[in-house]
């Protein structure tokens, strides 16, 4: 069985979370007992499963971006007057 990243994990509900909890354990003794046919289908599960915390993190990431991008500009403005009141003062 293959686990997500902490972080997908970290945005799962309690919910989604107690679900994951369940098929990894369910998947460990299908694995123990070689019913791979069975895991497989399982795995699809999980994969299905961890989709809403994939997108959280994504957006997490997006959101991130978005504030990297604002602070940029906001320095990139202050910069600008900060020239253009040193233009003035020389005059």
């Amino acid at each position: 069985m293959r686990h997500c990243s902490v972080q997908v994990r970290g945005l799962l509900t309690r919910n989604e979370l107690d679900r994951y909890n369940a098929l990894m354990e369910v998947g460990s003794f299908l694995e123990s007992q070689n019913r791979y046919d069975l895991v497989a289908t399982v795995q699809a599960e999980v994969d299905l499963l961890i989709q809403p915390g994939i997108e959280r993190l994504k957006e997490k990431g997006r959101a991130r971006d978005r504030m990297t991008q604002e602070y940029l500009e906001e320095k990139r403005l202050a910069e600008w007057e900060a020239q253009m009141r040193e233009l003035d003062n020389e005059d």
